[in-house]
């Protein structure tokens, strides 16, 4: 069960990508599922995950796979997330065969998409 990592998380920061591009057109975001799927979006990169709760170096943490687009271009990875407190996560997204970031994000109660509340 995902429970603690199920709702919409705004990413804030990414190692690889800066704010202005990973929030281009939407404002970048994780939703993860009471079910271990959901979506994200960063940039001009969107994509379905299917993930679960794993126990890495005696912590918890939430592991998944992804398969989206990047400017309409098929692309696949994986990635993970671990909480920092009940509303922060430290995570990795990793495409396969190309780049990886560390992100950090926090817990929204909305998601706003072009001034909209999703």
């Amino acid at each position: 069960m995902t429970k603690q990592y199920t709702g919409t998380w705004h990413i804030t920061e990414m190692e690889t990508w800066d704010e202005e591009y990973f929030n281009m057109g939407v404002q970048a975001y994780i939703r993860v599922g009471s079910d271990g799927f959901g979506h994200f979006q960063f940039g001009l990169v969107s994509g379905q995950i299917d993930g679960e709760l794993t126990s890495y170096q005696n912590l918890e943490r939430f592991e998944f796979t992804w398969d989206g687009s990047d400017e309409l271009d098929p692309v696949s990875g994986s990635g993970w997330l671990q909480l920092v407190d009940k509303n922060s996560v430290e995570g990795w997204i990793k495409f396969h065969l190309g780049d990886s970031s560390l992100l950090r994000a926090r817990r929204l109660e909305k998601l706003y998409y072009n001034g909209k509340v999703n």
